[in-house]
Parts: C-alpha cells; sequence; structure tokens
C-alpha cells in the first residue's frame, strides 16, 4: 500500500491577529478549529501538529486530540513499527465541518472591520459607564 504523504505545514499558517480565535462549537476549544484545518489535507503527526499551532503545549495539544477523538471528528491510527508512529485524522463527521468553517472565515473577512468597530464601541461605552 502506498502512502501519500502530505506537503509539510507551514508555520505562517494562522494569521497571529485574527481576533476569532474560537467558535462556540465542539465547547468552544480554543485549538480546535486550528487543529482541524491542520488535519484537512491528510493525516498528521503529533510533531507536524505542533509546526503551525504557535503557542500550543504539547499536553495541550495531546488534551486537545483526545477530546476531539472523543467527540469523534478525529481518529488516531497507531502503526506497529519501530519506532512506533501515530496519526491523526479527520474522520468523516470531522470533515463535515470544513464547510462551515471555511464559511465562517469567509464571514469574518467580510465583516471584520464592523465587528472590530462594534467592538471598540463596547469598550468605549463601558469606560463611559465605569466613570
Amino acid at each position: 500500500m502506498t502512502r501519500t504523504v502530505p506537503a509539510p505545514l507551514p508555520p505562517d499558517l494562522f494569521d497571529p491577529d485574527c481576533p476569532v480565535p474560537t467558535v462556540p462549537v465542539l465547547g468552544g476549544k480554543k485549538w480546535a478549529w486550528r487543529i482541524l484545518r491542520c488535519l484537512e489535507g491528510g493525516p498528521r503527526r503529533f510533531s507536524e501538529l505542533r509546526v503551525p499551532l504557535v503557542g500550543i503545549t504539547a499536553k495541550v495539544l495531546t488534551e486537545s486530540l483526545r477530546s476531539m477523538e472523543q467527540d469523534g471528528v478525529l481518529e488516531r491510527t497507531e502503526y506497529a513499527e519501530n519506532p512506533p508512529r501515530v496519526e491523526y485524522a479527520l474522520t468523516p463527521l470531522g470533515r463535515t465541518l470544513l464547510g462551515p468553517m471555511d464559511a465562517l472565515c469567509d464571514w469574518s473577512r467580510a465583516n471584520l472591520a464592523e465587528l472590530l468597530a462594534a467592538r471598540a464601541a463596547s469598550e468605549r461605552a463601558s469606560e463611559l459607564a465605569e466613570r
């Protein structure tokens, strides 16, 4: 069986200035959406996932992957090799999240200026109310 190896994940896969880091699906798990995006192109090893997920600790990545596996959106496959190899891949259920995620990203890009203006106005109103 021939295994297709996807291209390496770039360290700058995610915009560090994105104002919408979490989404209230999957329990609002901070890293879940980014992990889904990393797995979109095919199975990845733990070390590959860490490259674009700047700021995530090994412990948090492990917890996130386990939680997403419990939710049924990804699967963990262990290969009986020496050294052992483990890969994570999206399940068919996990793949169904890619379309809504793309739509949310499109919405965010289209409405970012308005969203940021609303946040700034709310912060100004809160500051005035505190005085």
